[in-house]
């Protein structure tokens, strides 16, 4: 899929095309190295289980027999796929590549991490509603796939926590600085993942990392209490955010699988051994803050975290990945797949200002989590690097400033490439005595405080253009920073992050992704002892929590959620539980307003938020839910093109397609995309786009529920019938057709190539809401 950025429409390649792509696309792989490359490499290997042979008494018999000897073989899987992971050559690969029972073959990838208020702020309430009916989540188990954990701290404490489900069957690795004895009725299982990092050729820093699942890089450790941190006093990061910190599950249990390593990523290979561990040892939930992060979405049978996510949904297991930092451009969310909930980022109510004070008296308004000496009002020396027009001086990357044009001065350094804090650490290495963070047009106005080592304040791009105007203007530039600490109470929030990635669906239009956004912006939660709130190696200070921004921040909020709709309703399935919080969110800020996008100041679309923002205060009671089933997903694969071996490569069942190919904007999502034909005529025609949806009542047995459609765009219609659903004891379930129509010469689809409205079924009680996406597309 190409897009077209002038003319914002997407093409897409005509479905006779995908009948080849599963060949073309392992040619191309066995094409990249050459013949003379014997440096070996980790490729994932899915196997055809059913044509193993009788005569070789296991999976793991035949494969050493026939495929790879046993000393080569990283990870076997037979859960959610059957195959396993090898070491190879080229020459090895190209062999065993041709043998018939190999469905597919794909090189091992390197992941990313998508890297206390927040509770209350998404609907959660002490002594009623769902916390209250789910005793905080105590009989649910969430897996994390991340960088390990801190078991020491005190949100992983089992004090009053019940027995260990008695389903649970997994196990606490025993590793360096880590035994079974770390492990509690709080953290319940704990392993780690490392022979595919191992065989990329990264060896493993021990004096930086540990081989066991503790948690050298913070991140595990703060998605894990995010998701699920007991209730802890007096929690604070340095004095930011002081109250008491808890996770949206408090009482749920944990098991971490630590896939991703520091400085290193996380691998493919390991990723999909942790899906087959978590799905036997019993988890319910799955929290997954990895994604891509390379602006390249692989078609989901040569993605093994679309492949191990629904060998995981389709045994009943909720799975929340990240939808990805790289917005606001438009069409960058990762995490794709149908099966999957894909969460982007908003703000809470809570802040943390600073303000810069210019020479000249201007104030310009900013953030910052700074916690060392203040500079007291006192005025220094402004300079900005990148006024030599070198891009490396403007970011402040790593050796570029010169300490004597630094030195007790504070430094403009231009956001981008190296860590924000990395910059920072660059300006005091150069001697400067603060540095002000300014934003680009791409990152627009959005900013998030970090922990820096010197007095920062971060900007937006607008005020950032100020500040390097008066440097530019003033014969003596001089600024100072104040620092303002917390402040609750924020107008307007949720607002989207400007980094949270967004739609559309670069693989299959017709499914909104993301599909809802959760709190990702200053969240307070847990970190490791191992390193400092900055990250940074040379960050001597150590604290209990620590405050970080991200979809991978958002992520394990909507994880939390999962386990408590599933303690609530154990007989829901993932997408009902998806369902639930989908047609539940909210549209609207604390100011009862449409909610705003952080990067513009301008009102977000469904392409930003998906459904809304998380808004567990009706979750639990949503009234009606849009169901899918696993022979639902498999129709789904049939409708984008798929051949059955593409799908058993998924599905590990071969499936034959219905003749008649079944059309993708019929899967019963919870929301609508109207994908409608490229006109090239000038005349006035009609355009339209038919869906069909079942949904099952969950509220009171004798409803009626009467639709509301909102689409107020110029030239698009849109009709529902019936318009009303009666339901009894008896009709539990009940499908309606929505028609989408669109008149070529009249529609204006505006800057995202999209307009939107929603349709909303209500019985009085509830409001069961789906946000409508029309927008145009043709073949190449």
């Amino acid at each position: 899929m190409v897009k077209e950025m002038g003319a914002n429409r997407v093409y897409r390649a005509p479905s006779t095309l995908l009948s080849c792509t599963f060949f073309i696309i392992l040619f191309t792989l066995l094409s990249q190295v050459t013949p003379h490359d014997q440096l070996s490499k980790t490729f994932i290997f899915r196997i055809d289980s059913e044509s193993k042979p009788s005569v070789y008494p296991t999976h793991y018999h035949w494969y050493t027999s026939e495929f790879v000897h046993p000393t080569r073989i990283l990870h076997l899987y037979d859960t959610v796929f059957h195959g396993f992971s090898a070491l190879l050559t080229h020459q090895q690969l190209s062999s065993l590549a041709q043998h018939p029972s190999v469905l597919a073959v794909f090189e091992d990838r390197r992941r990313h991490l998508h890297t206390t208020r927040s509770p209350q702020f998404v609907g959660l309430r002490n002594q009623r509603g769902l916390w209250s009916e789910t005793d905080y989540g105590s009989d649910v188990i969430i897996g994390v796939f991340d960088t390990g954990i801190w078991p020491e701290r005190r949100s992983f404490s089992d004090s009053n926590l019940g027995p260990i489900p008695e389903r649970w069957k997994g196990g606490c690795e025993a590793g360096v600085r880590f035994s079974p004895n770390n492990c509690n009725r709080k953290l319940i299982g704990a392993r780690f993942f490392s022979k595919g990092h191992e065989a990329s050729g990264t060896s493993l820093n021990d004096t930086v990392e540990f081989l066991s699942p503790r948690d050298a890089d913070g991140h595990g450790t703060h998605t894990a209490s995010t998701a699920a941190g007991r209730y802890v006093f007096d929690a604070n990061m340095a004095g930011y955010a002081s109250g008491v910190a808890k996770g949206v599950a408090p009482k749920a249990r944990l098991a971490m699988y630590k896939v991703c390593w520091k400085n290193s990523g996380c691998f493919d290979s390991d990723i999909l051994a942790a899906f087959d561990a978590a799905i036997n040892d019993g988890v319910d939930v799955i929290s997954m803050s990895i994604g891509g992060g390379d602006g390249i979405s692989s078609p989901y049978y040569l993605d093994p975290i679309a492949i191990g996510s629904y060998g995981a949904v389709s045994r009943g297991v909720f799975v929340s990945s990240s939808g990805g930092n790289d917005g606001p451009s438009g069409m960058s969310v990762t995490n794709l797949a149908p099966w999957l909930i894909t969460v982007g980022a908003g703000t809470i109510d809570r802040d943390f200002p600073a303000e810069v004070i210019l020479g000249n008296g201007r104030r310009l308004s900013g953030v910052s989590l700074y916690s060392g000496v203040p500079l007291k009002g006192r005025m220094f020396p402004l300079i900005y690097p990148g006024k030599s027009g070198v891009l490396t001086d403007s970011l402040c990357m790593e050796n570029s400033l010169d300490p004597d044009l630094v030195k007790g001065k504070i430094v403009v350094c231009d956001r981008g490439s190296n860590p924000r804090v990395a910059k920072g650490l660059e300006v005091k290495k150069a001697g400067g005595v603060g540095m002000i963070l300014t934003n680009g047009i791409s990152n627009g106005e959005g900013v998030v405080g970090d922990a820096h080592l010197l007095p920062t304040c971060a900007l937006g791009a607008n005020l950032g253009d100020e500040i390097k105007e008066y440097i530019s203007s003033s014969e003596n530039p001089r600024a100072t920073i104040d620092f303002k600490g917390t402040v609750v109470g924020i107008k307007p929030a949720p607002v989207v992050a400007s980094f949270s990635a967004r739609g559309p669906n670069a693989l299959s239009l017709e499914i909104l992704k993301p599909d809802l956004t959760a709190p990702g912006v200053n969240i307070l939660a847990a970190w490791t002892d191992a390193v400092g709130p900055s990250g940074l190696e040379s960050d001597t200070r150590r604290s209990e929590f620590n405050i970080l921004s991200g979809t991978s921040m958002a992520c394990p909020h909507v994880s939390g959620a999962a386990a408590l709709l599933k303690s609530a309703h154990p007989d829901w399935s993932p997408a009902a539980i998806r369902s639930a919080m989908m047609t539940t969110a909210t549209v609207l800020d604390n100011t009862n307003g449409h909610m705003v996008d952080q990067a513009t100041g301008n009102g977000s679309t469904p392409y930003d938020f998906g459904a809304g923002h998380l808004n567990l205060a009706h979750a639990i009671d949503p009234g009606l839910l849009y169901d899918l089933t696993n022979d639902d997903y498999v129709m789904f694969l049939c409708a984008i093109g798929y051949e059955a071996r593409m799908i058993q490569v998924i599905t590990r069942s071969p499936h034959n397609c219905p003749r008649r190919r079944p059309l993708p904007e019929n899967l019963n999502y919870p929301s609508f995309v109207a994908v409608l034909p490229a006109s090239s005529s000038r005349g006035l025609s009609l355009l339209s786009k038919t869906f069909f949806r079942t949904v099952t009542n969950v509220g009171e047995p004798y409803s009626v529920y009467w639709v509301r459609v909102e689409m107020q765009a110029e030239g698009v219609t849109v009709t529902v019938r019936p318009s009303r659903l009666v339901f009894s004891e008896a009709v539990k379930k009940r499908s309606f057709v929505v028609t989408v129509t669109g008149v070529a010469g009249n529609m204006v689809l505006g800057e995202a190539g999209a307009v939107f409205g929603s349709l909303s079924w209500t019985d009085g009680k509830h409001v069961v809401r789906s946000p409508i996406v029309v927008t145009q597309a043709q073949p190449l």
